[in-house]
């Protein structure tokens, strides 16, 4: 099979990059895949591909940007050029853009596939009906929230004119079922990056690094655990570290530079950056305890799928998807209010006070992640389209 994904991947900064490298690093090991064609944004450096494990040819095209209208042609150029024997979209609805016309034109190529009659799937990681625009970061206007829905439901069914329609909750499958008489829905769950050898779930001690991972200002802020770690340390004595690994969102930037500023007199807070690939091992090693705080939820979480394949403890939000992704697989974790800093303090405290809990929590996060690995997810994704296929032979 000729493969191509139409997706952001790095060093790009849009979303969903990481994922598809992962997703790339796996598909290229299967051996029905004879060719990987990435349909990608464009960015400075040349893409990541310097895989160690055997694989199939790795093809390049360079072919959109971010935000750019002219993306429906170039990417439509690209797939005609290539030839693919089927195509697979990396998605979310801002992936093309965060203007809306770039976004929505991005989002009309499963419909060019219908219509050059290619085996479609689309890899839906959120659907507008369980994204809280305001929190999001997209709008607070309540005219606008509903301009949004409009837009976003014409954009849904653009999308749903792919074969299949995969998502990574079951919650969505209910929704684009109901909502929108969808019968090409199919659930496929998120999978794991990495699977590390069974972790020892022994940490570094001192200090005790408290961590969260992501892109912030929006939904994700981290000035209540900023000071809920402080809250843990004058209660318990503990040495405890904040860090605060990844950038600012694309829509509020300044965001981490401002809190560094406003917090600067609060010792042991460490701000990462952005973190490397190769960087992540040690960063989710070394922590103590990962940290989920999110005012509202855009879809599954990677970071929880990473934090469990490293054997994590893990404090989330009590809220939307991530209490029904620790539901539907297996996960655990300390909850807390997501407007409340003695709740978070409170759930921190639970587990770096209590050394047994912390590595039993670990211990069944890391059973979780283990059960979709990405090798997996992958092989459910050619088994998908392999079914297309034949249904149109």
């Amino acid at each position: 099979m000729k493969l191509a994904i139409v997706t952001a991947y790095p060093p790009s900064k849009v979303t969903l990059n990481e994922y598809a490298y992962h997703l790339v690093k796996h598909f290229r090991q299967k051996e029905e895949v004879t060719e990987l064609i990435l349909l990608t944004d464009k960015t400075e450096e040349p893409k990541d591909v310097t895989f160690t494990e055997d694989g199939c040819k790795i093809t390049i095209k360079e072919c959109w940007e971010f935000n750019s209208y002219s993306n429906i042609t170039s990417v439509t150029s690209a797939i005609s050029n290539v030839k693919p024997d089927a195509v697979l979209f990396n998605l979310q609805f801002m992936k093309f853009g965060d203007k809306k016309v770039a976004a929505a034109l991005g989002l009309m190529l499963p419909l060019v596939c219908k219509m050059k009659k290619i085996p479609s799937i689309v890899l839906l990681h959120n659907i507008l009906e369980e994204v809280d625009l305001g929190s999001a970061g997209f709008t607070q206007s309540k005219l606008m929230q509903k301009v949004y829905g409009f837009i976003g439901s014409t954009l849904t069914r653009l999308i749903l004119q792919a074969d299949v329609v995969a998502v990574t909750m079951q919650k969505y499958v209910d929704i684009l079922e109901h909502k929108y008489n969808a019968k090409n829905v199919k659930l496929i769950p998120h999978g794991t990056f990495e699977i590390p050898e069974m972790p020892d779930f022994n940490v570094p001690v001192t200090p005790m690094e408290i961590m969260t991972f992501g892109k912030f200002g929006t939904y994700k802020k981290v000035e209540g655990m900023i000071e809920a770690v402080e809250k843990v340390r004058n209660s318990t004595g503990l040495d405890l570290e904040v860090v605060i690994a990844g950038t600012d969102n694309p829509n509020v930037p300044g965001y981490l530079a401002k809190v560094q500023e406003d917090y600067k007199h609060v010792p042991q807070v460490r701000f990462t950056g952005y973190v490397e690939e190769n960087e992540v091992p040690k960063l989710f090693n070394d922590s103590a305890v990962v940290v989920f705080p999110y005012t509202s939820t855009t879809g599954s979480s990677g970071v929880l799928h990473q934090a469990g394949s490293y054997g994590k403890a893990v404090v989330m939000p009590d809220l939307g998807d991530l209490a029904l992704l620790v539901q539907d697989e297996g996960y655990r974790g300390e909850f807390f209010e997501p407007t409340s800093v003695d709740s978070l303090a409170t759930a921190i405290e639970n587990i770096v006070t209590n050394e047994t809990y912390r590595r039993e929590l670990g211990k069944t996060n890391y059973e979780a992640a283990t059960a979709h690995p990405m090798s997996q997810i992958a092989q459910i994704y050619l088994n998908t389209f392999n079914k297309i296929i034949e249904k149109r032979a």
